[in-house]
């Protein structure tokens, strides 16, 4: 019971790694506030993991509006009366060639991954200041650390969020807030099985030395530990769950075949 009758918010809540992240916080005590941008999703989730709502809520979240996120946040408050640990995850998805990125898709993916992330981590940030601190888990990517076709949009946003992740680090520490990152590499999640053809599937295995994809419950098992009290002097790092691709170079042997052409 590492997060016993602590407030937890995840954003992106409904499915992927904020469901799994959901199911492990309240096998760990806490009480949770799924918020996703699907109301729907996040009140299924909800039921699905507590029946009675005794220890889940649902809300719905716009990230990048900042009244929706203070709205999300006012009610939680009213509710639970208090905000312990965030997990910064609602985002959107990008693969578009940096030719052809429009000015429309930059703003989109940058308002709701970069944008968004910071409008949440301020509003919770300065509710966790009022109780005397609290944990802030940014999700950010292996593709805002190195290159990769089309990523302009998404890299960057995620980029900028593992810089962010730092700057809240050094400002919030005297508050007792911890604020940390994790750059999830390859995961299975369902995003993942509809858009990775064999090709790109074939390329992670290549670049992963754990030949495998991550799944969603990795993700959730480290955001545990830098929620819970074990991980109380870590602060402004970004853990990378990857299966070992962020630490690679050159790989060969029997094990290790050309991708999928």
């Amino acid at each position: 019971m590492q997060l016993k009758d602590k407030i937890a918010l995840i954003t992106g809540g409904a499915r992927g790694i904020g469901y799994a992240t959901a199911e492990v916080f309240l096998k760990a005590g806490a009480k949770v506030v799924i918020a996703d941008i699907n109301m729907e999703g996040a009140e299924s989730a909800a039921r699905k993991l507590d029946p009675d709502l005794t220890s889940a809520m649902a809300l719905v979240v716009n990230v990048a509006d900042t009244h929706s996120v203070n709205t999300m946040i006012d009610t939680l408050l009213a509710r639970f009366g208090r905000l312990d640990l965030l997990l910064n995850n609602a985002g959107v998805g990008g693969n578009i060639p940096f030719l052809e990125t429009s000015l429309e898709d930059w703003n989109r993916i940058i308002d709701i991954n970069l944008t968004g992330a910071f409008l949440v981590a301020q509003a919770a940030a300065r509710q966790m200041v009022k109780s005397g601190g609290g944990k802030i888990v940014n999700i950010a990517s292996l593709s805002g650390q190195r290159g990769g076709n089309g990523r302009a949009a998404y890299g960057s946003a995620k980029a900028g969020l593992e810089l962010l992740t730092k700057v809240m680090a050094v400002e919030l520490a005297p508050h007792q807030i911890n604020v940390n990152a994790i750059a999830p590499g390859a995961i299975e999640t369902e995003m993942a099985k509809f858009a990775h053809d064999e090709a790109t599937r074939a390329a992670y295995h290549y670049l992963i030395p754990m030949d495998r994809y991550g799944t969603p419950y990795e993700i959730a098992d480290a955001a545990l530990f830098l929620c819970s009290e074990q991980s109380r002097y870590l602060q402004g790092h970004t853990i990378n769950v990857d299966g070992g691709f962020l630490a690679a170079g050159l790989m060969f042997g029997p094990n290790k075949k050309a991708p999928v052409k």
